[in-house]
């Protein structure tokens, strides 16, 4: 991958989908600050970070065949356009619900840069360096959600939480500077294809149905346990009837026969299991870290460091390694390394020392860089070139869905664990601060024991996937 023009494209793809990506992170630490500023409950707050996660991963398959239909390049331009201006009013908002719908129209166009990013690498790298290539989307994507806390914490307490917005505009900005000069307008042949608006409204709307509980699950405004159900009861049964009607549509909005494919098929389930318990792991920490080590948010952020570092260090070793070895086993030894920095921080308490946290996250991180690449290297060189834009769609949807129901198992299984550690406390005699470290500690630690076994099915469904092969191809036409 010696090229100026290719390296710019990765580059340029890289920015774009750092910024969609650390947009989803960014907020947490934020929200506080935003809480207390527009005087509105945490429940309302949390529709900031909600609305961006639900947007984003409903839209995604729309966009993945727009781009298959009429260039990835036109996508990912709006996209950025949309992108940098939402970011802009959203730093500007004087009202919770300006900011709110500041998020969803900049989730509008962080759906467009996930949804094609990693189609645009692709179709500009050669085979035998597609791996390192996807590498630089894949430390892009690792580095916006692990290095948001570390971001958003520190902008928030010493510039302000506006300022976590107005960053992408520069940033923005460079990345459709380098987008326009250097990528190819595709030749696209698919302009005449009616697209699939029905497929479309089926799948947003079943997406829609089985997120927004998960995802106010996990928020602290959880639904009643009947409504919960039924949303999640439609949204499987839309998903049904979506999947039948495009198996029987000439022009489907997503080729349901790819996931026929076991290696594209293993390796988009081993995704959603690794961001399930990488957004596991955020969670959780955050609460150790605020709740119950009482660290302001910048120190927080600061400890999160070593896992984003870590991954970045390896990404680039992986890809290397996933263009000449078998990626599935590069993967599952990913997966099981960061099941043992999980299994690390299973053993937490309120005398850990941060030397021991530090190495903790260093391990996972490693594993969650070496896992990455190789998995996205497997998915996108094993569906046709005409499919992959609904390729990274489904990359994408795997990996949103995996944070949400992160979100969601993380927080209800610690309320439980807690719950049940201080009944047990209490009737053991426990009381004061004694009683609520006791408690919390027990649930920070089975918690994270659950995430190890999550893991760790990221780390099967890698080994049983089968062979990715390599295989040379043509190069997309361009005018």
């Amino acid at each position: 991958m010696k090229d100026r023009k290719t390296i710019a494209i990765v580059i340029g793809v890289g920015i774009g989908t750092f910024m969609s990506a650390l947009d989803t992170s960014v907020i947490n630490l934020a929200l506080p600050r935003i809480m207390a500023e527009f005087g509105v409950t945490r429940s309302t707050v949390e529709w900031v970070l909600t609305a961006y996660l639900l947007v984003v991963s409903s839209m995604l398959l729309t966009y993945g065949r727009l781009s298959d239909l009429y260039g990835q390049k036109r996508i990912y331009q709006t996209g950025l356009v949309i992108f940098i201006g939402a970011s802009a009013l959203c730093g500007l908002s004087n009202s919770i619900v300006m900011l709110i719908t500041g998020r969803v129209i900049q989730a509008l166009g962080a759906g467009m840069l996930y949804a094609t990013g990693p189609a645009i690498i692709t179709n500009a790298v050669s085979p035998e360096h597609r791996g390192r290539a996807l590498s630089v989307a894949a430390i892009s994507v690792a580095l916006g959600l692990t290095a948001g806390p570390v971001i958003g914490g520190l902008l928030t307490t010493h510039v302000g939480w506006p300022s976590i917005f107005y960053i992408n505009v520069p940033i923005g900005i460079v990345a459709m500077v380098v987008i326009a000069k250097n990528v190819p307008k595709s030749t696209v042949k698919n302009e005449k294809v009616p697209f699939d608006v029905l497929g479309s409204v089926l799948v947003f709307a079943a997406l829609l149905l089985i997120l927004l509980p998960l995802s106010l699950s996990g928020n602290g405004g959880g639904l009643s346990g009947p409504v919960f159900a039924l949303m999640a009861i439609v949204g499987v049964l839309l998903i049904v009837v979506f999947v039948f009607y495009e198996l029987r549509h000439r022009h489907p909005m997503l080729e349901i026969r790819l996931f026929k494919n076991r290696v594209f098929a293993g390796s988009s389930a081993a995704a959603l299991f690794i961001y399930m318990a990488n957004f596991t792991l955020m969670i959780i920490l955050q609460f150790y870290f605020q709740e119950l080590r009482l660290f302001a948010p910048d120190v927080s952020g600061l400890l999160y460091l070593p896992m984003p570092l870590a991954g970045m260090l390896i990404a680039p070793i992986s890809g290397t390694l996933s263009d000449k070895m078998d990626s599935r086993f590069i993967s599952a030894f990913g997966a099981f390394t960061m099941a043992a920095g999980l299994l690390m921080l299973s053993f937490l308490n309120t005398e850990t020392s941060i030397a021991y946290v530090i190495v903790a996250l260093a391990l996972t991180g490693l594993g969650f860089g070496l896992f990455q690449t190789p998995n996205n290297s497997a998915i996108m060189g094993n569906v046709p070139m005409k499919n992959r834009g609904s390729a990274s769609s489904v990359m994408a949807i795997m990996r949103n869905i995996g944070m949400a129901l992160g979100v969601a198992v993380s927080v209800a299984l610690f309320e439980r664990f807690h719950a049940a550690a201080e009944a047990a406390g209490i009737s053991s005699g426990l009381t004061g601060d004694a009683l609520f470290n006791s408690a919390f500690v027990t649930g920070v630690q089975n918690t994270f024991r659950v995430a190890v076994l999550i893991a760790l099915l990221s780390m099967t469904a890698s080994l049983l996937k089968g062979r990715a092969i390599v295989k040379p191809e043509e190069k997309p036409p361009a005018e």
